[in-house]
């Protein structure tokens, strides 16, 4: 069967209620286009659960492409070479790292499974009948407290073709939106049952559908991930100082750092293009002080990003250093720009002309010193 999830935290409450005191060996199969949220809801819960979302022990399937990868995962068997030096990955002690005295849980995530070897969905096969591994040198790992993750791309190309439009004079837009989900899930499904035999599919306890992010969810992940940027400024042992975001400032960003192709992280991009890298280069200049408030704005006039520090009347945009010292501002036609802004500097008003914006003058110490020295 096929569903979808509901918010993160009812995702965590469903399942510390259901498993708690009881077998919790589930499966689940998460489909849907690259950046849509597979793993990263699957973190989210650990995060939630456990407190850490690094609680979950991740199996890259890009690493067990031949079958004799496995040996990296469960130990090379006896009489084999390696035998008693390769450590499998999956051990009864990783599992109970991180139960708790009121939740005895683990997550296992096993993340694009598509591109595994045939080997390890024979593996799974076992492990999900009878609840237990059998590692090379013959030891038992119990899994019936256990929730297995699978993520898979399988059919993120078609369903991308469903968003988009078809071909000649079709736009996304004139395609009903009703029966759009029905139809993206009924393609992620079709193509796994494609990919996996009918044996491993009749094991899997539901098979979950992400759809490609629209832009409201977008919204959703712009306001975390600057709210993340933010705790990272705080947590500099620099400076810390706090910014905010106009609306119009969100909606270049947004413009951005939106692709169907690609989901969400081709908006974290854009905010680390756009954002991080000229806050960075505002912090590393000493360009903001401690307790500033800067404010990300977006100047129709200029088509560019300009970075105001409120608190101290000046005005922070992004600029790049051109030939012979002079700066030229990097110019955004259209909403895009072409290139990240290298550098950022700090254009003061004329009532603080007096002083000088490159820092102070170290002539008067340097020739003391070199006075010294010539002495």
């Amino acid at each position: 069967m096929t569903t979808s999830f509901p918010s993160i935290p009812a995702s965590a409450a469903r399942i510390r209620s259901t498993f708690r005191g009881r077998c919790a060996r589930k499966l689940f199969l998460l489909l849907g286009p690259t950046g849509s949220g597979k793993t990263r809801i699957v973190e989210a819960a650990a995060e939630i659960l456990f407190g850490d979302a690094r609680a979950v022990i991740k199996v890259d399937c890009a690493e067990f492409q031949h079958s004799h990868e496995i040996a990296k995962l469960i130990g090379s068997p006896p009489g084999y070479l390696g035998h008693r030096e390769t450590h499998p990955l999956i051990t009864q002690e990783s599992l109970a790292a991180s139960h708790t005295d009121k939740l005895k849980l683990s997550f296992l995530l096993f993340d694009e499974i598509e591109k595994a070897s045939d080997a390890l969905w024979q593996l799974l096969l076992g492990m999900l009948d009878k609840a237990t591994l059998t590692l090379g040198d013959n030891r038992k790992v119990d899994l019936s407290q256990t929730v297995i993750f699978l993520t898979s791309n399988l059919g993120g190309g078609e369903i991308a073709e469903l968003m988009e439009g078809g071909m000649g004079f079709i736009q996304p837009k004139d395609k009903p939106i009703t029966g759009l989900d029905e139809k993206v899930e009924r393609t992620a499904v079709e193509a796994a049952r494609r990919k996996f035999s009918p044996e491993f599919m009749n094991r899997l306890d539901k098979v979950v559908v992400f759809h490609p992010l629209r832009r409201e969810q977008l919204q959703e992940v712009l306001d975390i991930e600057l709210g993340q940027v933010q705790q990272r400024v705080l947590d500099t042992a620099k400076g810390q100082f706090l910014f905010r975001v106009t609306p119009d400032g969100r909606d270049f960003l947004l413009q951005e750092g939106t692709d169907q192709r690609y989901g969400a992280r081709h908006l974290k991009r854009a905010i680390e293009r756009h954002v991080v890298y000229p806050l960075a280069n505002l912090l590393a200049t000493d360009q903001v002080n401690l307790g500033d408030l800067v404010c990300i704005d977006w100047d129709r006039s200029h088509n560019r990003l300009t970075f105001v520090r409120e608190g101290e009347g000046a005005l922070v945009q992004a600029a790049s250093q051109g030939a012979g010292g002079k700066t030229t501002t990097v110019e955004v036609k259209d909403g895009k720009s072409a290139e990240a802004p290298p550098e950022a500097v700090v254009e003061e008003k004329k009532s603080r002309a007096a002083q000088p914006a490159g820092g102070p003058a170290p002539s008067p110490q340097g020739r003391k010193k070199q006075d010294r020295s010539n002495s």
